[in-house]
């Protein structure tokens, strides 16, 4: 059994969501985190949690959209959490310094504002973290009693070490297979135990589907890698990645 941490879902990602939940279910796939993090999709993912009964949500504001959260949004968030039980996280949040550098006080600013009400709330956090890896752990040092997934992660042995003092997990996805990849050799130093599977789809295919469409059907190629990376069967990593997606998104069997 496997457990796809991060995913995105809708009616435009060209595969219906009902197929893609199959899919995924005949892949082994018991579990579905799908993020939502626009204005727009708050409501989005009510729907999408009612109905499918193994999908649950994590919501937020991405950092991408920093310029436009307002107040009342903050409160609309909160709302919609309270909501619904199958909100199981806040996210994705964090920073982004690739797509957008003017701005960065404003991105630091919606990103520590998200961490309090995950504070407040009792939620874990799913971060989003590109070309500031070393500022986002600083904020994330300052709410110690806050605990989360590195989404996508793709840095240093060195800065996974740090994250994971912190309580951190680490989402680890389809680039983990590009051929390219330097993450190979991070994973297989690290604890099977602080890792979590996901693919991102629509996003970053795996080897040997590169290219395609990428949905939660595929994250067997993921655990595959990781499990031959370490010299273990597939099933201990499905087993092991699991539990962990269990405890921290506090998921019912």
């Amino acid at each position: 059994m496997f457990i796809d941490t991060h995913t995105h879902i809708g009616n435009d990602f060209g595969t219906s969501p009902d197929l893609f939940v199959e899919n995924a279910k005949q892949a082994g796939v018991k579990y579905l985190i799908a993020s939502f993090c626009e204005k727009e999709d708050l409501l989005l993912s009510t729907e999408f949690v009612d109905k499918y009964k193994n999908l649950y949500a994590c919501v937020g504001y991405h950092p991408e959209i920093s310029n436009k959260i307002v107040d009342k949004d903050y409160e609309i968030l909160e709302e919609t959490i309270q909501k619904n039980p199958k909100i199981v996280a806040i996210g994705e949040i964090g920073l982004d310094y690739y797509w957008e550098k003017d701005n960065k006080e404003t991105q630091r600013e919606v990103f520590r504002k998200q961490l309090e009400l995950a504070e407040k709330l009792h939620l874990p956090v799913v971060i989003h973290s590109r070309d500031a890896m070393n500022e986002t752990y600083e904020i994330l040092k300052e709410f110690k009693g806050v605990k989360g997934v590195i989404h996508c992660f793709s840095g240093s042995l060195e800065m996974a070490k740090k994250f994971i003092d912190l309580g951190y997990y680490l989402g680890i996805g389809g680039v983990l297979t590009f051929k390219n990849s330097k993450l190979g050799s991070v994973v297989e130093q690290l604890p099977l135990t602080s890792l979590l599977l996901e693919t991102d789809s629509p996003y970053l295919a795996p080897e040997p589907v590169r290219g395609t469409t990428n949905e939660s059907k595929n994250i067997p190629y993921i655990a595959k890698k990781i499990a031959d990376l370490k010299g273990i069967s597939i099933e201990e990593v499905g087993t092991v990645t699991t539990k962990n997606a269990m405890q921290l998104f506090d998921l019912t069997n």
